[in-house]
């Protein structure tokens, strides 16, 4: 299982067009098959600011992702509205452990 987590920073007056480009793309994701959660998450403190919570069966599952139709619209669209650039971390699951998904 791989976790991933993207940090993004969008310019203020991109923030409505990103959340709904976003959502199309979250409803899209979740249908892979190697998607086990895609979270959209925005800050409280910071609305400008955005984490992606992405879980995915195995890292075949999350290279498919970025080779999908929806994916590529989505990050073609948004990328010229990120404030700077994003940050991705990558994690292994310790708890839960794989086999409670």
């Amino acid at each position: 299982m791989i976790i991933k987590s993207v940090k993004m920073f969008i310019k203020e007056e991109r923030i409505d067009a990103f959340i709904e480009a976003t959502i199309e793309n979250q409803k899209n994701s979740i249908k892979e098959h190697g998607v086990i959660r895609f979270d959209v998450l925005q800050c409280k403190d910071d609305p400008s600011s955005f984490m992606f919570y992405e879980v995915y069966k195995n890292e075949e599952a999350v290279d498919e992702h970025t080779k999908t139709k929806h994916f590529n619209i989505w990050n073609d669209e948004v990328t010229p509205w990120f404030a700077k650039p994003r940050d991705r971390i990558l994690y292994s699951a310790i708890v839960p452990d794989e086999s409670d998904f």
